[in-house]
């Protein structure tokens, strides 16, 4: 890979990281989005994914913490059986053709949340999810999470909003901890991934870092401007569109 090449997903990372953070997710989808536009093999994809998603969600969950953001009673119905799926799923590797496919799918879905996310939220009462129905939508989304390479954010999040189960600002301070927990389990699911790692990860490593400091610092506060959500949804079909048409 080239310098030119390194530097500009380098920034393409800071952006990603930086949106991302400040809805209190850590930026998976656009980093897998990143890479398919790059043509970077299924194998290295996943275990870089969840390594930069790791942390960033490390910041991001510390920025929302400290906001007040966080509640307990919303988050471990959905982690406690989330994190051994996450395991599991990332214990599996789908063969390359499908792995693409699925992060293809996965990604335009992505793209279809952030572009409504970045209407405005309608004003609803909120009330708790039943426990059953958390353990299920946990383990969904935990084994999905490993399996691919994303934390699980962008399905948590939406499902929470629609469901009348959490109201936007507490949505994004369960969002950030479900993502890290699963992100650490995905990744030890296949602990030997790491080997495929490029060795410019260090680079993007400190960009993601930057990017995720400064979105979660002001997602904490207030929400983004929706034209940048709408735009990163843009980004999130054309990736997603070319991983499921082989491009």
């Amino acid at each position: 890979m080239t310098v030119s090449e390194t530097l500009l997903i380098a920034i393409a990372f800071v952006a990603a990281a930086a949106l991302y953070s400040s809805v209190g997710h850590a930026g998976a989808s656009a980093y897998l989005a990143v890479m398919g536009l790059f043509n970077f093999a299924p194998a290295v994809m996943k275990p870089t994914a969840l390594s930069l998603n790791i942390l960033v969600a490390a910041i991001t969950t510390i920025r929302f913490y400290r906001a007040g953001l966080f509640t307990w009673s919303l988050y471990w119905p959905f982690a406690v059986v989330s994190v051994p799926a996450a395991f599991v799923g990332g214990a599996m590797m789908l063969p390359a053709r499908w792995y693409k496919v699925v992060v293809g799918v996965v990604l335009l879905y992505a793209a279809v949340w952030m572009f409504r996310s970045a209407l405005k939220p309608m004003t609803r009462e909120t009330h708790p999810p039943p426990v059953w129905a958390a353990l299920v939508a946990g383990l969904a989304i935990g084994f999905l999470s490993g399996l691919t390479g994303v934390g699980g954010g962008i399905f948590l999040s939406p499902l929470l909003l629609y469901m009348g189960w959490s109201e936007i600002r507490a949505t994004s301070g369960v969002a950030a901890p479900f993502i890290l927990v699963n992100s650490i389990a995905g990744l030890l699911g296949h602990l030997s991934s790491l080997a495929q790692v490029p060795a410019n990860i260090p680079i993007w490593a400190i960009a993601v870092a930057l990017g995720g400091w400064l979105g979660a610092s002001y997602g904490s506060r207030r929400a983004p401007p929706p034209v940048l959500r709408q735009l990163l949804s843009l980004v999130l079909v054309i990736a997603g569109a070319k991983l499921v048409l082989g491009g």
